[in-house]
């Protein structure tokens, strides 16, 4: 492609947008300053200062204080209590009161203790993989949309070589006229041709525009317009990758084994405890003082913790499931990735290599035949037409490729869980 092989200097760009303002007769489209950024840039950047991932880091730390919470024993309670006073007769006033002071302790039977530490450390290690698995998808997300960016960058520049070469056609179209080769027709229909490139340079900017801002918005650059420097290619992964050691199939599995700890966690809860108390009791009127003991179970006639076992149970039954699906989702995903990656490069080397050349030399033998007398207008403009597709599905292509590569990355990361 070489009219596009690489990004026009900027004092071309300008001249193009002056080109567009004096031959015309119209304002071209203001633009806001833009930010060179490289693709490296832009993942830095996302990975950083995004909200996504800050959401993400902030429930591993709240889950990280459940399991903190879940490792503690039951607090003593200190219990105090006055007898036998304020009454009637001889219990009026409180000469013959008795108090007592006693402390008492709630003993966790049946593993609860240990059952709540392995659910909080198996919800920190899903909330962890959460995390990578956000980050995974924001990193796509950035690739995504840095190469969408960038392939509208390209739109740009191309519908400026447009309106350069409509201007150039009508220029000679309007010479042709004036020597009286061509009908005044010609020329008028020439010039339609350039207004009609100015349109589609200004369509194209705001479609620059708003792909700038989708792509700073996922930093949080609501005011920024990044400018990407150079198309999101990376040579494509040949290293064979199980789907069943991918982000989504781990966290899937870690959701699994949360929901089993979680299951034997609450019917531990079924299990009565224990509370035992010893205390001191003052008889006031004799001035005497002897131990108290206690002991108390709750007896489980009506709550066992039946419903909730039965939706532990439940929920461990639907994660399965969910990791079945989303390994079978892996599979797909990662077959889908690799045909498409397979397609886009087939066909962007079609482009690249045979039929871009000819176009643009079926435009040079239009052009110069025009110029001679050979070719009508309209012979030309059929020939610039057919370039002007053809470069438009390059860049098409060439961001289908970026998709591609960016999708196969994506439902192959590996990496384990965020420390």
């Amino acid at each position: 492609m070489p009219a596009l092989e690489t990004r026009r200097p900027h004092w071309a760009v300008g001249c193009a947008v002056v080109a567009l303002t004096v031959a015309l007769g119209v304002t071209a489209p203001s633009r806001a300053w833009a930010e060179p950024i490289t693709l490296g840039e832009a993942l830095s950047r996302a990975s950083t200062s995004s909200p996504t991932l800050a959401a993400a880091e902030a429930a591993v730390l709240a889950a990280q204080g459940r399991a903190q919470q879940a490792g503690f024993r039951p607090n003593p309670e200190l219990d105090l209590s006055i007898e036998n006073f304020a009454g009637t007769g001889g219990f009026r006033g409180v000469d013959d009161a008795e108090s007592t002071l006693s402390i008492g302790q709630r003993f966790e039977l049946g593993g609860k203790r240990s059952a709540r530490r392995r659910a909080g450390d198996a919800e920190v290690d899903a909330a962890r993989l959460r995390l990578a698995v956000a980050r995974a998808d924001l990193l796509n997300e950035v690739r995504v949309a840095y190469a969408e960016a960038y392939a509208d960058g390209r739109r740009v520049e191309l519908a400026r070589d447009q309106f350069l070469r409509a201007e150039n056609l009508q220029t000679i179209a309007t010479e042709l006229v004036d020597a009286g080769r061509e009908p005044p027709l010609r020329a008028l229909r020439a010039r339609t041709a350039a207004l009609e490139a100015v349109g589609r340079v200004r369509a194209t900017e705001a479609e620059y525009a708003e792909a700038q801002r989708a792509l700073a918005a996922l930093w949080g650059g609501s005011e920024e317009l990044p400018e990407p420097l150079a198309p999101a290619v990376e040579a494509a992964s040949t290293v064979s990758v199980d789907p069943a050691e991918s982000l989504d199939v781990l966290l899937a599995e870690a959701e699994v084994a949360s929901s089993i700890a979680v299951f034997d966690r609450e019917r531990t809860l079924s299990r009565p405890d224990v509370t035992v108390s010893v205390g001191a009791r003052q008889f006031r009127g004799t001035d005497d003082t002897a131990l108290v003991f206690g002991a108390s179970v709750p007896i489980g006639v009506f709550d066992r913790n039946q419903g909730n076992i039965a939706a532990a149970n439940a929920d461990r039954t639907g994660a399965e499931a969910r990791r079945n699906a989303a390994l079978a989702a892996a599979i797909r995903r990662t077959r889908d990735a690799q045909t498409a990656l397979r397609t886009a490069e087939a066909r962007l080397t079609f482009l690249e290599t045979r039929a871009e050349p000819e176009a643009i030399e079926a435009v040079r033998i239009a052009r110069e035949g025009f110029a001679a007398g050979r070719f009508t207008l309209l012979d030309v403009l059929d020939a610039e037409e057919a370039l002007n597709t053809l470069q438009s599905d390059l860049i098409t292509a060439e961001l289908e490729r970026s998709q591609a590569l960016a999708a196969l990355t994506r439902v192959t990361e590996t990496q384990g869980p965020t420390q």
